[in-house]
C-alpha cells in the first residue's frame, strides 16, 4: 500500500485538522514534538504521511500532487484557482470575505465611479468587482495590514477576511459588503481521486459523519 500525503496549513488550521483526524483515529505523534525539526511526519501504521506548508502553497501541492489531499481555507483555494477537487467543508476556521471601509465609503460602491481596492487576495477582490458588480476598479495588492489602506488614503476600500470585525471597528472602519462566506476545506489531487478513490472517500465519510 502506497502512502497518503496530506498537507497541512501552518498554524490553527493544521491544528484544527489533527483534532478532527484523532477523532476517527488517525493520530501522528511526531506532529505533536514542537521542537522537532522535521518536515515530514510519518504514520506508518496507516500508510500516511503529513507536511505542513503556507496556506497558498497546499493547493500548489496538491495540484501538482506532491500531496494527495490538502486542508486549506476557502480564501486560497478561490484565490489560487488550482486544478483540484474541493470535497468537504470542514466546518472550522468560520469567516467571512468581505468589502470594508469607512461608512463614508459606502457611496463608492454604486458601480458608477472608479475606485482603489487594496487587498492580499487580487483575484477574489477583481472577480467581484468585474463580474459581480460590474465595476471598473484598481486592485492594489498588499500583504501586510489591509485596514492601513484606507486610513492613510493608498484607497478607498479594502477586500479582507473579516473574523469578528473588532479590527475594523478599532480602526474606524466596517464591513460594507460581505463576497462568500469562508471556512477550512480539503482538496484532493485530480489523479489521486482516481487512483486512491476508495481510500480518501473513507477518509472524507469519516471525517464528514464526525463533523455533522
Amino acid at each position: 500500500m502506497k502512502y497518503l500525503t496530506i498537507a497541512l496549513t501552518k498554524g490553527r488550521l493544521a491544528s484544527k485538522t489533527l483534532e478532527c483526524l484523532e477523532k476517527i483515529g488517525i493520530t501522528c505523534e511526531e506532529m505533536k514534538d514542537k521542537s522537532s525539526r522535521k518536515l515530514i511526519f510519518v504514520n506508518e501504521e496507516l500508510k500516511l504521511r503529513f507536511f505542513l506548508a503556507k496556506g497558498p502553497d497546499v493547493p500548489t501541492y496538491v495540484e501538482y500532487g506532491a500531496a494527495d489531499i490538502g486542508v486549506v481555507g476557502k480564501d486560497t483555494i478561490v484565490e489560487e484557482g488550482r486544478k483540484l477537487f474541493e470535497v468537504l467543508d470542514l466546518g472550522f476556521g468560520n469567516c467571512r470575505m468581505c468589502v470594508c471601509g469607512p461608512a463614508s465609503a459606502r457611496e463608492f460602491l454604486d458601480g458608477s465611479r472608479q475606485i482603489r481596492v487594496a487587498t492580499k487576495y487580487p483575484n477574489i477582490a477583481k472577480d467581484y468587482f468585474y463580474n459581480k458588480k460590474h465595476q471598473t476598479v484598481e486592485i492594489i495588492k498588499l500583504n501586510g495590514s489591509i485596514e492601513l489602506a484606507p486610513i492613510v488614503g493608498l484607497s478607498e476600500v479594502i477586500v479582507d477576511i473579516v473574523e469578528t470585525g473588532s479590527t475594523l471597528k478599532e480602526n474606524g472602519l466596517e464591513v460594507l459588503e460581505e463576497i462568500c462566506p469562508l471556512s477550512a476545506r480539503m482538496v484532493v489531487n485530480q489523479v489521486s481521486m482516481r487512483m486512491e478513490g476508495e481510500r480518501i472517500k473513507k477518509l472524507i465519510n469519516q471525517l464528514r459523519e464526525k463533523s455533522e
